[in-house]
């Protein structure tokens, strides 16, 4: 079955970095479009970064996403954090399968930028 697994989550402080990895199974990763979201307290789903330079106006110059298609992974790197950025982290994939549209999350890592 697919299965998304994030992590690299945890505690940072204002200015520092994180790496997140997103570990997919269980579909064709190469042909996924793999999008990162997050979900702040008391606020709705947003998309952060996903298919090919698709950045969030927020996170433009700070934040990278990438994938190794090799080890099933995306990856978001995260620097010059701010308090802001504190959320949950969700790895979305979407795909085709026999001609469906298919679309799986990730259960989110807890992001939180305090100093």
């Amino acid at each position: 079955q697919v299965q998304l697994v994030e992590s690299g989550g945890g505690l940072v402080q204002p200015g520092g970095s994180l790496r997140l990895s997103c570990a997919a199974s269980g579909f064709t990763f190469r042909q996924a479009v793999m999008t990162w979201y997050r979900q702040a307290p008391g606020k709705g789903r947003e998309l952060v970064a996903g298919g090919i330079g698709n950045y969030a106006d927020s996170v433009k110059g700070r934040f990278t996403i990438s994938r190794d298609n090799a080890k099933n992974t995306v990856y978001l790197q995260m620097n010059s954090l701010k308090p802001e950025d504190t959320a949950v982290y969700y790895c979305n994939a979407q795909f085709m399968h026999w001609g469906r549209s298919n679309e799986y999350w990730g259960q989110g890592t807890q992001v939180t930028v305090s100093s």
